[in-house]
């Protein structure tokens, strides 16, 4: 056994002596297939900075020269290289990087990032499941672990290319499917959120390069043939989050009948349930209502605004604005979704199911008269298109109750002005944002339930064209990128 031991262990180290040479010898070089391969790192550098954050502590493994963690323009940039040439180069180029020399498979760091970057590193090491194990320590839950890895249908023409003259000779590569990465990362204790397959065209044609790379590359067949495939995963929590305040925001106008059943119906969670009552403008003395039962209960977390804007959209925004509690929940005043419900989400967000749990109506049968049919097969239309457009199945966008931490709707609401703020309902652009900033999103399904008293408030062409038109502007602004 002993001996069979020492031999992998020479092996591994004849391994990873002969990357430090390769990757030495490449450093400062520039010959004809480094000027080919530019472009190939400049698109990289360009998505990887549309989905990082600015000012985020990045760990970037494999850094080579540290041109792509500079680009993410970090607040703590680290880097880890296993060629010394490689560490002095980033270390010249970008003097407030910390570089340093070292394995990424047996480094030695103990401190957590927000993201983790390894890009075309997994090709590359003699054992990728022990590498990512070695990053949980470095994680929180909310790290992000971005990488991207070369796709095996690509293993011909890069053979080719070679012979050509037109690339670098490499040393044996592990050509991983992303099956195969998924089933690391889950092996590894990690989740992928969404995978994306990237550069159609590696060459700079300009005009051609940006058709192929931005646009076609996101469409069936041609994401079959995409040079590489990126992947975004997070941490999977072993252990349920603290417990926290939670706030329900109620936008309500012209709902005065449903006020009393709210205020018996929406359960006690966490450490205790904020109750934002957002009046919006009625016309059957919903202000008065709520003011009446809250003097009546005398209810300690309770809040009455009156909405100065429009639109539930702007109602959502002004409770979540004045929200005390760590998590945010809306709820429909009008009862179709049941309050009773609401404990499942809190409790799916507590155990980091998902950072953004979102109802869905299209699981369990719903009332006779909840839903026109010609609403549910929108509903459905326009889940399928923002399913393709987040990354990430969506069953139900339009249901109004989703539920998220203070934390991250801080984050998704830096989103809203990529969006146009075109979102009337508040709905749309909580998935855009989430989306944008990498937030697992999460499907729960609830029972729909007929409104019992008021009516709806739905104009379903008005809100089916600005869907449509929130849809178009999403692909520009999130996968056409």
């Amino acid at each position: 056994m002993e001996q069979v031991q020492g031999l992998a262990a020479a092996s591994r180290a004849i391994f990873k002596q002969a990357r430090i040479d390769y990757w030495n010898e490449t450093s400062g070089h520039s010959p004809t297939w480094s000027r080919v391969r530019s472009y190939y790192r400049r698109r990289l550098i360009e998505i990887y900075s549309f989905i990082v954050p600015r000012g985020m502590r990045v760990l970037e493994l494999g850094c080579g020269a540290g041109d792509l963690l500079a680009a993410v323009a970090p607040s703590r940039g680290v880097g880890l290289d296993i060629a010394p040439a490689m560490v002095a180069e980033a270390k010249a180029r970008h003097p407030a990087l910390h570089v340093v020399e070292a394995d990424a498979e047996t480094h030695g760091l103990d401190e957590r990032f927000d993201y983790i970057l390894a890009s075309d590193l997994l090709n590359e090491l003699w054992d990728v499941q022990a590498m990512l194990e070695r990053l949980l320590p470095l994680c929180h839950p909310q790290t992000r672990l971005l990488l991207n890895v070369h796709s095996n249908l690509w293993q011909s023409p890069r053979w080719l290319a070679v012979r050509l003259g037109l690339a670098r000779p490499q040393m044996a590569q592990n050509w991983l499917t992303p099956e195969d990465v998924t089933n690391l990362l889950h092996l590894a204790g990690f989740e992928v959120i969404r995978w994306s397959s990237e550069l159609l065209w590696p060459l700079r044609t300009p005009g051609w390069d940006a058709l192929c790379n931005r646009v076609l590359v996101r469409l069936w067949p041609f994401y079959l043939l995409g040079l590489t495939n990126l992947v975004i995963a997070r941490p999977v929590s072993r252990a349920p989050l603290p417990e926290a305040i939670v706030s329900v925001v109620v936008p309500a106008r012209n709902e005065a009948g449903n006020v009393a059943e709210i205020f018996d119906r929406v359960p006690a969670m966490g450490r205790g349930t904020e109750l934002i009552f957002v009046e919006g403008g009625s016309t059957d003395d919903t202000y008065g209502a709520i003011e009446r039962e809250m003097a009546v209960r005398q209810r300690a977390l309770t809040q009455l605004l009156r909405q100065t804007g429009k639109g539930k959209g702007d109602a959502v925004r002004l409770g979540f604005a004045h929200a005390t509690g760590e998590v945010l929940m809306i709820l429909d005043a009008d009862l179709t979704v049941a309050p009773e419900d609401l404990p499942r989400f809190y409790e799916a967000w507590r155990s980091s199911k998902g950072d953004c749990i979102n109802g869905v109506r299209m699981v369990y049968p719903m009332g006779e008269r909840a839903m026109r049919f010609a609403n549910l097969v929108g509903n459905k239309a326009f889940s399928l298109a923002f399913s393709y457009l987040l990354g990430q199945r969506v069953k139900d966008t339009a249901c109004g109750t989703k539920v998220l931490s203070r934390t991250h709707y801080a984050l998704v609401a830096t989103s809203r002005a990529q969006f146009g703020n075109l979102d009337r309902f508040g709905d749309w652009d909580l998935l855009l944002g989430a989306a944008k900033f990498n937030l697992k999103i999460v499907d729960m399904p609830i029972r729909y339930h007929e409104r019992v008293y008021g009516q709806t408030k739905m104009q379903r062409w008005r809100i089916g064209w600005l869907l449509l038109r929130m849809v178009v502007l999403g692909l520009w602004r999130l996968k056409f990128v």
